[in-house]
């Protein structure tokens, strides 16, 4: 059954991609399963330039990233939700992960970058950066009220989407879904 799933998924990501831009293109029939917790905004939402630490303790913003499709996981070392989708997000960095698209993962609040990495280390997780919001100013500007909370953001730096909670991020209908929004317009 799960098969059958993943071919219609992924023919239906073949008739979007000869439709045009996957921003214009209805990508609702995506949706299946952890996808379905999913909003995706009718307008791209503009992204904050507030500044958050990145693993090496150097000032970013998510304009650092423009030119590709980023999903924006905002998580906490002691945020058990978050430690569960952790190890998907890593598969889906490894299976998306390039040029057109990337895995971002910034904690928010308190998390010691020793926490940080023993939290990844007890995962699995060897693929993902260990950015940091710890004022959680980032959050805040973004609309973050929980964790976790993952945003989509296109190539020019508007939000797309976000879901609330954790999700398999590493399932058929997210990586359809991904490969759609990635797509050359």
């Amino acid at each position: 059954m799960r098969k059958l799933k993943s071919v219609l998924l992924y023919t239906a990501l073949g008739l979007l991609a000869n439709v045009g831009n996957a921003q214009t293109t209805d990508l609702a029939a995506l949706l299946e399963g952890d996808m379905r917790k999913l909003t995706l905004h009718s307008e791209p939402v503009d992204a904050s330039d507030v500044v958050f630490m990145s693993e090496d303790g150097v000032e970013m913003t998510l304009a650092d990233y423009e030119g590709k499709t980023i999903l924006v996981n905002f998580w906490a070392t002691w945020c058990a939700p978050c430690r569960k989708e952790m190890p998907h997000l890593s598969q889906l960095q490894t299976t998306l992960g390039g040029d057109a698209f990337e895995v971002v993962t910034i904690a928010t609040g308190r998390n010691p970058a020793p926490a940080m990495k023993a939290s990844f280390a007890e995962i699995g997780v060897e693929n993902l950066p260990l950015h940091t919001d710890a004022r959680q100013a980032l959050a805040r500007s973004l609309g973050v009220l929980g964790l976790p909370v993952t945003l989509i953001i296109g190539p020019d730096g508007r939000e797309i989407g976000r879901l609330q909670g954790d999700a398999d991020w590493h399932s058929d209908s997210a990586i359809a879904l991904l490969t759609a929004l990635t797509q050359p317009e």
